[in-house]
């Protein structure tokens, strides 16, 4: 009698964000018969990470931004979907994941789409469990839930995330205060004149500003609200607080492993690890010394390696792709420079053109207000993220 063919080891993601399910829909166009695990420690629901910083205004749930249910993404993907589970350790030598359920996993191919997390503030006081973090829908409904009957909040942090919220919340008729050490916003995006553009805008819409010092304690007050110590001796009452001062790649799990680690999983073109069966893809990964965690280059990476899971090797190869600022108050449209250079301003008010030259060159952009137009002409100027 002749033996039955040993089952084909699946391909396993870890992770349910825009990378992880990105990558499997585009896979999956490619390859529909490979077995298919994803390992996720939410509840599985595909959505759109970007509508979280601007949901609120428009009167949208964490519930409204599901696009697909977990039941659907199983279903689409042909997919064994293991929803509140977390890898407890991966062990590249056995090419075996063991879960916190007490399973074990043999992966033909890994990849971790693990993404990144929030950034703890050092903060004392006696109210830190009202001072939340937004990185997924989860924690969204969370923070939505205790805005309910809120009026003010206070947001720390002056960088894409902190500015979004603080555009969204205010727009929602919130009093928002929103504090960052920089002297201007977006600082390390865009240079000054365009943060100061939309520091201006986001005032005139009522938020305010408080630029320079630091949170340095979050408290009861007496009057059931909370006050917010700043390092300058400030106090600022307030319902709660959002903490928006940065992300950071997680980078445990690759770490245990003994996989290549700096600041972010390192990877090559083709999104290997130092183990070539492992593969890192978004918001954890480093790819070619690049920890990028924005939209566009996170699709076109996923792009490209769900060709080579499926067979086609290829390496990845970002253009020049700009980071859109969502603040309607001021919208912002940035590819910073990869080196040093000189800024140009061109413009007025909330409409600057600012173009950052080395030499002859043209090496990174920023516009701000009706200037936004102009993108694509200062696209085709600059050189790509990544070249092949």
């Amino acid at each position: 009698m002749k033996a039955s063919p040993a089952p084909t080891p699946p391909l396993i993601v870890v992770g349910s964000g825009l990378a992880a399910y990105t990558l499997v829909r585009e896979w999956r166009k490619a390859d529909p018969d490979t077995p298919l695990v994803l390992i996720t420690a939410d509840d599985g629901a595909g959505y759109s990470k970007p509508m979280l910083s601007n949901a609120h205004s428009k009167g949208q749930s964490a519930d409204d931004l599901v696009q697909l249910t977990a039941d659907e993404v199983a279903q689409r993907y042909q997919a064994e979907l293991l929803t509140r589970t977390e890898v407890l350790h991966i062990d590249p030598t056995t090419r075996t994941l063991h879960l916190d359920n007490g399973s074990t996993l043999v992966w033909g191919q890994l990849v971790l789409a693990v993404g990144a997390e929030p950034i703890r503030a050092p903060l004392e006081g006696d109210a830190l469990k009202r001072v939340f973090s937004v990185n997924d829908r989860l924690d969204f409904a969370r923070f939505q839930s205790e805005l309910d009957g809120a009026r003010q909040v206070v947001i720390m942090g002056g960088g894409l995330i902190g500015c979004e919220f603080a555009n969204d919340l205010v727009s929602a008729g919130f009093e928002v205060d929103l504090v960052a050490p920089s002297e201007t916003l977006l600082s390390g995006l865009v240079p000054a004149e365009v943060g100061e553009a939309l520091k201006q805008a986001l005032g005139e819409a009522g938020v305010r500003f408080h630029l320079g010092p630091l949170v340095s304690r979050v408290d009861r007050a007496d009057d059931k609200k909370l006050q917010v110590s700043l390092t300058n001796g400030q106090k600022l009452p307030t319902d709660l607080v959002l903490s928006a001062v940065g992300l950071q790649p997680r980078l445990d799990l690759a770490r245990k492993a003994g996989l290549a680690v700096n600041r972010g999983i390192v990877v090559n073109k083709y999104l290997q690890t130092s183990d070539p069966s492992i593969y890192a893809l978004g918001d954890c990964a480093e790819v070619e010394g690049q920890v990028l965690m924005y939209v566009m280059p996170l699709m076109n990476a996923a792009r490209a390696l769900a060709k080579t899971l499926a067979g086609e090797t290829t390496a990845v190869q970002w253009p020049a792709m700009p980071v859109t600022v969502k603040t309607p108050a001021c919208p912002v449209i940035a590819y910073p420079p990869r080196s040093t250079g000189a800024w140009q301003i061109d413009g007025s008010g909330a409409n600057l053109a600012a173009v950052c030259r080395q030499g002859e060159l043209i090496v990174g952009f920023a516009l701000s207000g009706e200037r936004i137009k102009e993108r694509n002409t200062w696209l085709k100027a600059v050189p790509p993220l990544l070249a092949s």
